[in-house]
């Protein structure tokens, strides 16, 4: 039976997060779904891999923009009994990042799909954020625009009292959606911001909506996972 590894990637800096299956496995395959072409070479390029080089693989990229019409051509190999792995730009694939799909049509041909431990940054932000870890929930990008945002933010909010919601912003967006949520939510609620995850520059930072309000905080525009609760 053929098998689907989920390779995850290094987020931030440290060669030291790789798992140390990655090389094996990729030593025993050749075929590669991928985010992105090009940060995919460069990881590959990083393993120093010992019996292949890049030209030995072949590549298909699998993002935000593929159809899914196209799922089937791309599982195509597989279900023809070859091993494949997905490789995303940075943590775990399929989790806010591309892949659930394809693994979805994978289990429909009794495909194996093998996950491999790695670095996530929305469970490290949960992690240290002092938030509830026993129920949460992860909401990917909420709206952008008024009064969407705000309806969005309270609706959250409502639900911290049994579940810690988590969220993701777009790095230019990063002062914007602080601000809003500083001035949304209720002065005693809490707000964790993590940044720049597993870098030289991180931040986590957890204060309640009224802190974040008298004393602003300009954030970087580095990736970053916002918990209220």
């Amino acid at each position: 039976m053929p098998t689907i590894y989920l390779i995850p990637t290094p987020i931030g800096e440290g060669i030291d997060q790789i798992n140390p299956q990655t090389n094996q496995i990729l030593e025993s395959i050749d075929y590669l779904i991928v985010e992105n072409l090009r940060s995919a070479r460069r990881f590959i390029a990083t393993l120093k891999l010992e019996n292949k080089v890049i030209d030995d693989f072949t590549f298909q990229e699998l993002n935000e923009h593929t159809p899914e019409s196209k799922l089937q051509e791309i599982l195509q190999p597989v279900i023809d009994g070859q091993n494949a792995a997905i490789i995303s730009e940075a943590g775990l694939p399929c989790v806010a990042d591309p892949g659930a799909p394809l693994v979805a049509l994978a289990h429909t041909y009794n495909i194996t799909v093998k996950p491999l431990v790695g670095p996530n940054s929305i469970m490290l932000a949960l992690m240290a954020s002092g938030a509830s870890g026993q129920s949460f929930a992860f909401n990917g990008y909420i709206p952008i625009k008024e009064p969407d945002r705000a309806k969005t933010i309270k609706s959250l909010e409502a639900k911290t009292n049994f579940q810690s919601q988590i969220f993701i912003e777009t790095p230019y967006r990063n002062n914007s959606m602080l601000k809003s949520l500083a001035t949304t939510l209720n002065p005693n609620t809490f707000v964790t911001v993590a940044l720049g995850l597993c870098t030289k520059d991180e931040m986590i930072i957890r204060k309640n909506a009224h802190q974040w309000k008298t004393k602003p905080v300009e954030l970087p525009k580095v990736p970053a996972v916002f918990i209220i609760g």
